[in-house]
């Protein structure tokens, strides 16, 4: 159930310490895995080594897009700047999406003709790179539990671990039996896991920047809760959107009686909605079948 609790956007300076120094380690295996990948021949070792950089750069947009959200509101952005890191987890899983398809064009071309590779290059890099993101991905691993931005850049390091683990089966496959194919191939595969992983992170993103209602929260639920208020003759124009991760907001048209206490109606239904759904950020507006509606487009039996 959605809670308006902004203090969970604040962190304590040590996590977004660990952002930067993952960034670094991050740019530096990057450089490793791709001087051992063009030495060794592996397509495998420098796709994992372009995933090590988009790590970065996920990471740097994690954590600008922190700091902005931090930002209070003003008049240009009255909802305040927290959707900052909703568009950066859409930034992010994109470029995950994008790799994916990338690494998969480049495993098939590879498969038809595979190269000769440097088995033991591939594994004593790929065993250093598993440390190394299985490091990183415990550094993001407590901000991310509460932020789908973070949670983007926490995959990104999660799903270069299991490539990783990949690459490093490859190559000891590669040196044991001399099977060149098995780069190619744990490359194709590594692209399907990333694409599916991402596909399946990216819908909720989505679905904010959508002003889509809350999957937690049922619409008909809340119009019944509304309607059943005591001096309540009917609701419409009502909208249920998540603002953000961690706030809802709800608005409606409240048709009361002739001689009902508006005010008193308000904040009833107002007590009700944040009781029974946690939704604080309420926005009701009351009138009478006699006031008719004042919306633009009104329900045929409120105008």
């Amino acid at each position: 159930m959605p809670h308006d609790h902004h203090h969970h956007h604040h962190h304590a300076p040590a996590g977004e310490r660990g952002l930067v120094l993952a960034v670094v380690v991050n740019v530096l295996l990057t450089v490793a895995q791709i001087v051992g990948g063009v030495f060794s021949g592996s397509v495998a070792l420098i796709a994992d080594a372009v995933h090590n950089l988009s790590d970065a750069a996920a990471l740097v947009i994690a954590f600008a897009a922190r700091r902005i959200a931090r930002r209070p509101a003003d008049a240009q952005m009255s909802f305040g700047y927290a959707r900052a890191e909703v568009v950066a987890a859409l930034i992010n899983y994109t470029v995950l999406i994008v790799i994916s398809l990338w690494l998969g064009s480049e495993a098939v071309m590879r498969l038809l003709d595979p190269p000769p590779v440097a088995g033991g290059i591939v594994m004593a890099l790929a065993l250093l790179a598993l440390v190394i993101d299985l490091a990183t991905a415990l550094l993001t691993w407590r901000l991310a539990k509460d932020s789908t931005n973070i949670r983007a850049a926490f995959l990104h390091n999660l799903a270069d671990a299991g490539s990783s683990v990949a690459v490093l089966a490859g190559g000891a496959l590669i040196w044991a039996f001399g099977w060149q194919w098995a780069d190619p191939v744990i490359t194709l595969l590594i692209s399907v896991w990333i694409a599916a992983h991402a596909l399946v992170e990216i819908r909720p993103v989505i679905r904010i920047l959508m002003l889509a209602a809350p999957p937690e929260v049922e619409q008909d639920a809340l119009r019944r809760a509304i309607e059943g208020e005591e001096g309540i003759e009917g609701v419409h124009h009502l909208h249920l959107w998540q603002m953000d991760e961690h706030r809802v907001s709800v608005e409606a048209h409240l048709v009361v009686a002739e001689d009902a206490d508006s005010a008193r109606i308000v904040r009833r239904v107002k007590a009700r909605v944040e009781r029974d759904f946690g939704i604080r950020h309420v926005t009701l507006e009351t009138e009478t079948q006699g006031s008719g509606c004042a919306g633009p487009v009104c329900p045929p039996d409120a105008a």
